[in-house]
Parts: C-alpha cells; structure tokens; sequence
C-alpha cells in the first residue's frame, strides 16, 4: 500500500504539478511558492513593535507573495497554507516569544458560517504542532458583523467593529495569532478582554505586518 500510495502522488505531480500562489509558476511540490517569489519575500526585523499598546511580532510584511499567500488562505480556502505560514512564524521568532498559550483573534460568527474556517485558528494550531504550545480558542467577536478590509487607517484605528468576548481558558500569559496585523485595532480589543479575564501579558504574533505599522 505504502508503494502504491508513493506512485499515486508521483503521478498527481505529473499530471498536476505543483504551482506558486503568488505568479502561478512552478514550485516544488510542498513549497506554497516558487523559488524567485520566495526570494522576494520582504523579511521583517526579529524586533517586535507596539502596536495600540500591544507588542506585535511578524517574520513578513504584508506585500508581494505573502499578501498573496494570506489572500489564498483567507479567501480561496488553501487550508494547507497555513502550516507553511506557522514554518515561517516559528522559524524566524524572536527568542522567548513563542512560550505562552496561543490564542486566535476570533472571526465574527456569521462569517464564521460563511467561511466555514477561521484562518487565524488554523495559523494557530499549526504554530502550536510546531512548536508543541497549547492552543486556547477563547475569544468571541459579537456585535456588527463588519470587515476590517475596506476601511480606511482612520476607521481601523477608531477602534473595532463590534467586540471581543471572554469564553474562559485562558492564562496570565497569552499570545495572539492572527494572519495579518495592520493598526492593530483588534489586538488591543483582544488583549482589553484576556487582561479583564486575568491576563497578565499579552503579546501577537501574526504571520505578515503593513509596512510603515
């Protein structure tokens, strides 16, 4: 079974070879990108910045190929992307960061059913495999049912659309994940419900930052 299985994904790699997300060309296969576009990729420094209060730590600006990697995952269902997004969180982490609980920012219910996933969630149960860190799914978002995309910085950063709950579950320490951080409106409203719960600190980690954030 195990030669037969080899020869089927032999000739699935003939028949469809891998493709990169970001120019459609070839990439090897278990490579979300070919080899230019991942050349491309715009590293970030291993320092985290603060964003509305929250230090917030990203291996990626959010441009190029990664912006399209976040697109396919957030939008085109590529679940697998997200194990490729948590290689290069717990690569490239700075030390010391990623050692508390992970927690998801959480996905409004009705989008939620929309969807049918939750991409930060699934960032977070890949970085938590990898990196062996319990994952705590404890936020809720409740109230409008309003997009970041398509606001403007000013709107971002007048605060979040609805709110963020507490479910219970979480630690005095805690970190965020989420696929792309731009203000940072939304890691402030979680970290606000995880420090009434008790949270001490509260970091992020996100898989790609806006440049100049």
């Amino acid at each position: 079974m195990a030669v037969a299985a080899k020869i089927a994904d032999l000739l699935g790699g003939l028949l469809a070879p891998p493709v990169c997300w970001s120019c459609s060309g070839l990439s090897h296969r278990g490579d979300p990108l070919c080899g230019g576009c991942r050349a491309s990729l715009y590293r970030l420094t291993p320092e985290p910045v603060r964003l509305c209060g929250v230090p917030v730590w990203a291996p990626l600006a959010y441009s190029g190929p990664a912006r399209d990697l976040v697109r396919a995952l957030k939008f085109r269902g590529a679940m697998a992307l997200a194990d490729a997004m948590a290689a290069q969180i717990v690569a490239n982490a700075p030390p010391g960061l990623l050692e508390a609980p992970l927690i998801p920012v959480p996905l409004h219910p009705k989008r939620l059913r929309s969807r049918g996933y939750n991409q930060a969630a699934a960032i977070a149960e890949a970085v938590g495999r990898r990196a062996g860190l319990p994952v705590r799914d404890c936020l809720l978002r409740a109230g409008p049912s309003i997009t970041q995309v398509g606001r403007d910085r000013a709107e971002r950063k007048a605060g979040l659309a609805g709110s963020i709950e507490f479910q219970g579950g979480a630690a005095e320490a805690a970190l965020l994940v989420d696929d792309v951080v731009t203000t940072g409106a939304t890691l402030a409203a979680c970290r606000d419900a995880l420090a009434a719960a008790g949270a001490r600190e509260v970091a992020a980690v996100c898989f790609a930052r806006t440049i100049g954030r």
